[in-house]
């Protein structure tokens, strides 16, 4: 969580480090399976937010989430989906 809440304060200031998402995404794919939906929901607004795509990321998050889709509220849900449209991907 404390990957998803940082990269949510640079995104939240309008801030993008593209050193930082990039490093932050390798870190968040080796740990995904311990992301709670709201953590996933909050990394992908957040890249989405500053237009940073990452598609190994947003892919992964994509493969997490179905095995997790039972556990979303559908605000996360809704949030995620934007995320993706956002982006492109």
């Amino acid at each position: 969580q404390s990957i998803s809440n940082t990269i949510w304060s640079y995104a939240t200031v309008g801030h993008s480090s593209p050193e930082l998402f990039e490093a932050a995404a390798e870190e968040a794919i080796k740990k995904i399976n311990s992301f709670k939906p709201q953590a996933m929901c909050n990394m992908l607004w957040s890249y989405a937010t500053v237009s940073h795509n990452s598609p190994k990321l947003f892919d992964t998050v994509a493969e997490e989430a179905i095995m997790k889709v039972h556990a979303f509220k559908s605000q996360e849900i809704s949030n995620m989906l934007w995320s993706y449209a956002t982006v492109g991907h």
